[in-house]
């Protein structure tokens, strides 16, 4: 039986898929199965994974369900220790495997491995931008992490650049699923940070196409979702250590805040007051994002978004990085966000 199985979600990329499995039968480690499930689409993806010429390679079909149902359909169908999971516009390095398989073998309690990665197009390295941001290799402790930290640190988690152990990701749950498109992966990571062993590669083994994904979010003409973590804050404080629970929930402030600033950039005030009002607790205001977010529940806050929405139209620039980077409201709290 194989050691690892890679499982594959697989939602209209065609164009990408054999790349992805290309890459996958390609790696140094061959001793894998891959798991690619079609999540009802509507394009010739499903067949050109059927027809590939490699025997450890199955397609299971389903009806449109997600990402987060789909990721879970295959670690339903997995049989190996470990489990990984690749999208199926993005690619790995030949080492990609190895590297996780043998930091398994010299770590019996390794619970997952996150690895490092290039953004396409341009394969531009990542590792400079995420160590500034104080993202480090190793057994990552939640002890000493600041809301900041914690923030950057699940931002860097991608679920194509993670190998973990099948029985663990079955033991918290697995994916967010509920037809979610945001967040869905940082859900079950942030119980992994929480609750088990969570190893650091920052190691460039695979790449990201950002070109090619639906869900990448600059240049939308809308806010995104609100993360399933702050819909449902509960069932991450019911599993988290006490002695880390002022940190979750300053985790939760910051990230409710980021959110309401995007909600309120884009004409939801309301929303993004109600956001707020959720995680508030005292002492708050030293948190990056709770003045611009202060702002952004506010009917100025949504007109604020709405001229400087205008403004980039333009200047032909990317709208949501305008939200969470350039707009009037997000400048104030640019330098705290920063420490």
């Amino acid at each position: 039986m194989a050691n690892v199985t890679v499982v594959i979600p697989l939602y209209n990329k065609g164009p990408y898929i054999l790349q992805a499995l290309r890459s996958v039968a390609q790696q140094r480690c061959q001793d894998f199965e891959v798991v690619v499930v079609d999540d009802g689409s509507t394009d010739n993806g499903a067949e050109l994974a059927e027809n590939y010429p490699d025997s450890r390679f199955r397609v299971i079909r389903q009806k449109n369900a997600g990402p987060g149902a789909a990721r879970n359909r295959g670690i339903a169908e997995t049989r190996t220790p470990l489990v990984a999971f690749l999208d199926a516009d993005d690619e790995w390095m030949p080492e990609y495997l190895e590297t996780a398989v043998r930091a398994f073998e010299e770590n019996r309690e390794l619970g997952c491995l996150i690895q490092g990665f290039f953004d396409e197009p341009g394969m531009r390295r990542s590792q400079a931008v995420w160590s500034r941001r104080g993202v480090r290799d190793g057994i990552q402790a939640m002890e000493g992490q600041t809301p900041l930290s914690l923030h950057y640190l699940v931002a860097y988690i991608n679920s194509q650049a993670t190998v973990a152990q099948t029985e663990l990701v079955r033991k918290w749950g697995g994916f967010y699923e509920n037809r979610c498109l945001y967040g869905e992966d940082s859900f079950l990571w942030l119980k992994f940070l929480l609750r088990e062993q969570v190893g650091l590669s920052m190691r460039e083994t695979m790449a990201i196409h950002r070109e090619a994904s639906g869900l990448n979010f600059p240049g939308m003409k809308k806010a995104r979702p609100i993360e399933p973590y702050l819909e449902h804050p509960e069932e991450l404080l019911e599993i988290c250590p006490s002695h880390l629970l002022p940190l979750l929930r300053n985790f939760f402030a910051l990230r409710a805040f980021k959110t309401a600033c995007v909600l309120g950039y884009y004409g939801q005030w309301q929303r993004a007051a109600e956001l707020r009002r959720k995680f508030r607790q005292p002492g708050d205001h030293r948190i990056p994002w709770y003045f611009s977010s202060w702002v952004c529940s506010t009917p100025i806050g949504a007109g604020l978004g709405m001229a400087w929405r205008a403004l980039n139209t333009v200047r032909g620039r990317p709208t949501e990085q305008g939200a969470n980077a350039a707009s009037p409201a997000a400048k104030a709290d640019r330098v705290t966000a920063a420490q």
